[in-house]
């Protein structure tokens, strides 16, 4: 006959002993109680469990059975067979809001997890090394927005490969996204523009040092006071309208927009697999409404109430948020930008020769010329033709070497005829 197994816990185990003294009177129930932190009516039901049933009577009553709250098993599978239909990879968060929200399946988040974990269908992920440096948020609400933008197939294949300029509230966490095609100077100036007409202007914005955002030339200083001179035109502009740039040092420094294109590249890039979206236009009609819902659930209240965003016009946006380029016309009034000639128009056109002129570029490729805050009008000049190859030069004409001074003309060349040796 085999013997029986009776499963225990540590904790009950340990009371073996000290309910064996008792019934042998070598202890007090009151001392026991001390010493195993419980009542002395728990000791007394305990001791009397084990007179009765021996040390499997310590042993808890529900070991070994399911749970009285336990979720039905019809419940279990019809979840976890959408999961595996719809949603393999989804985390246990995002896939308990849309079995609720699409097929009226309520499971808790964490119930969830541990299904999705004993089936094998959620992969562990290592957490990150904690930063060794915290930085508390700012108090108020535009005091600093974070700026980045994410290189990410949002997609999926679906459609091109976009890039999302993202922008964080420092304070609150409230964000705002827009798609492009590419994260060039355009896109940011267009993307803060946004921002700008639907929040106002923040006081600063934290951003990387990419070229874009911060010119590659050296950082000169005239005295302590004042402002490098090798500016990029993101950080002129920015300078313009009165907002401060901040370069980090690191990705990390700029932790709460990393961490948010982080939960981007897993939510949004399922929410847009599930509307179908293809396009470009079509994402940023999408992102609207996405956007109004996450800003809904998770934007916290600052520290203080107050908002440090200011109002600005369009026309001060509009002329600050673009390229500027000086140029210098010429004697026949025109300019050169971007490999195009502008024939500037009378009048006045005779006393503008010599004078400097101001370029300014659109992030929708419009172009106007400004003479001291005054549009000038032009005309574009067709572009010259490029220089036809001609074919073979003569021998006579070929050079011999690589570097400009390495063709020598030869013995017999008419430059040579007055000094040909005797």
């Amino acid at each position: 006959m085999e013997p029986d197994v009776i499963a225990m816990s540590l904790k009950e185990l340990q009371r073996l002993p000290v309910l064996e003294a008792v019934l042998k009177r070598q202890t007090t129930q009151v001392e026991a109680a001390f010493c195993l932190e419980l009542s002395t009516r728990q000791v007394r039901r305990l001791q009397g469990r084990l007179k009765a049933e021996g040390p499997k009577g310590l042993a808890h009553r529900s070991r070994g059975q399911s749970s009285n709250r336990a979720k039905p098993k019809e419940l279990r599978a019809q979840a976890l067979a959408l999961i595996r239909q719809r949603y393999a990879d989804f985390g246990p968060t995002l896939a308990s809001e849309k079995l609720a929200q699409q097929h009226r399946v309520c499971v808790n988040e964490e119930t969830l997890r541990r299904w999705m974990r004993s089936e094998g269908l959620l992969a562990g992920r290592r957490r990150p090394r904690p930063h060794r440096q915290w930085r508390e948020r700012s108090a108020c609400r535009g005091a600093m927005v974070q700026m980045d933008g994410s290189h990410h197939d949002w997609l999926e294949g679906r459609g091109p490969r976009l890039v999302l300029m993202g922008y964080v509230d420092d304070a609150t966490g409230r964000i705002y996204a827009r798609f492009y095609d590419s994260e060039d100077l355009p896109a940011a100036l267009d993307s803060f523009k946004r921002y700008a007409q639907l929040y106002g202007l923040p006081q600063s914005v934290y951003l990387d040092k990419h070229t874009i955002y911060r010119s590659p030339g050296p950082r000169r200083y005239e005295n302590r006071q004042a402002a490098p001179v090798m500016q990029s035109q993101f950080e002129r502009a920015l300078g313009q309208l009165g907002v401060r740039v901040i370069h980090a040092n690191s990705p990390q420094a700029k932790g709460r927009v990393e961490r948010l294109f982080k939960t981007l590249q897993d939510r949004l890039v399922k929410e847009l697999r599930l509307a179908g979206v293809k396009s470009l236009p079509e994402a940023n009609r999408f992102l609207g409404g996405f956007l109004r819902a996450y800003n809904q659930r998770f934007t916290r209240p600052a520290r203080q109430a107050g908002n440090l965003h200011r109002e600005v016009s369009i026309r001060l946006l509009t002329q600050a948020l673009c390229v500027q380029e000086a140029r210098v016309v010429a004697n026949d009034g025109t300019i050169q930008i971007q490999r195009r000639r502008l024939q500037l128009l009378p009048p006045g056109l005779r006393p503008l020769a010599q004078k400097g002129v101001t370029v300014t570029i659109s992030p929708q490729g419009r172009l106007r010329v400004l003479q001291e805050g005054r549009e000038l009008s032009y005309r574009a000049l067709p572009q010259p033709q490029e220089r036809r190859d001609t074919g073979p030069q003569p021998a006579a004409f070929k050079r011999r070497g690589h570097g400009p001074g390495d063709w020598r003309p030869g013995r017999n060349h008419p430059w040579r005829k007055n000094y040909a040796p005797a």
